[in-house]
């Protein structure tokens, strides 16, 4: 077994992030930018992409059905979202896979002007657990260069689609300038794991609390209704023990599925409801990650 799997956490004490202004919940806001990165025969990858709208996957000719699913995110779905954060005054972290923000950097470069940030989300949108450790450290450098490019400034962040490798933490402390990843699903709060002798920060992402339940295989939210319904409890059970342990909250938001018409108010419903809760703190993840690196330095010596 696994001696490095930490099954305790924090335990019983969490520790107090001390949010800004006395928020009870850091709440995180991710659009994931994978628009033009996914698998696409037409574009020279070695097949289609399986995870999209529907399920007639078609496996060795272009599928240009496919493709324009996609290609609905980036055309309309990414204003519907852009839109509905600046009517609340909400900051956001875009993941942006490398290839997207290569073909598409005027989102990138729209999204930095609204004051979100703009993180990494690998160059394809791929896992990264099969790789050789040279393929995954040029995957790396070639996804920091595309975005650094199209947003102005390297990206601090990092998460990879589903599955990093063993790898990946020591080869983004390698490649340098990465402030934290998100390749966990692990806590409520921000945890420092260790690295080739190095704390390294890690945001955990959500699963639970993500349009992703919109697709193809359980679809777990149907109507805009229930994404809201979901994403409002989990943020209220967290306000409320937020009053002595406060807590993080991510909310994983995708062009092409909360974009949509028929589902876009799920997100508005959520923002009306967190702005009138109170005692939140809007925040992207470079700006949780600095806080909780001022507020938990490392030891001196």
């Amino acid at each position: 077994m696994s001696a490095a799997r930490d099954f305790l956490g924090y335990g019983a004490t969490p520790p107090d992030p001390r949010w800004p202004g006395g928020a009870r919940v850091a709440v995180s806001f991710v659009v994931n930018v994978e628009e033009g990165a996914e698998l696409s025969i037409a574009d020279g990858d070695e097949r289609n992409e399986a995870v999209y709208e529907v399920t007639d996957e078609v496996r060795d000719v272009p599928d240009p059905c496919r493709d324009s699913h996609f290609e609905y995110g980036t055309r309309v779905g990414y204003w519907r979202i852009m839109r509905l954060l600046e009517a609340h005054a909400v900051p956001a972290t875009l993941n942006a896979c490398g290839r997207a923000a290569l073909r598409s950097p005027w989102l990138v470069q729209d999204a930095v002007a609204r004051g979100h940030e703009v993180a990494c989300h690998g160059w394809r949108w791929e896992r990264h657990a099969n790789m050789t450790e040279a393929e995954e450290r040029a995957t790396i450098a070639r996804a920091a260069a595309a975005i650094a490019e199209a947003a102005g400034a390297a990206p601090l962040g990092w998460h990879t689609r589903s599955a990093p490798s063993a790898s990946t933490r020591r080869l983004l402390l390698e490649h340098g300038g990465f402030l934290y990843d998100s390749d966990a699903y692990c806590d409520d709060l921000p945890v420092f794991v260790p690295v080739g002798g190095r704390r390294h920060l890690v945001l955990p992402y959500s699963f639970d609390t993500n349009d992703m339940h919109f697709h193809q295989g359980a679809q777990r939210f149907t109507t805009a209704a229930h994404f809201a319904e979901y994403v409002i409890d989990a943020f209220d059970q967290l306000w409320l023990e937020g009053a002595a342990q406060p807590r993080m909250l991510s909310v994983g938001l995708h062009l092409r599925m909360i974009g949509r018409a028929g589902r876009i108010a799920g997100l508005e419903r959520v923002l009306h409801h967190m702005r009138a809760r109170g005692r939140v703190w809007f925040a992207r993840r470079d700006a949780i990650a600095r806080h909780w690196l001022a507020r938990f330095p490392a030891p001196a010596g």
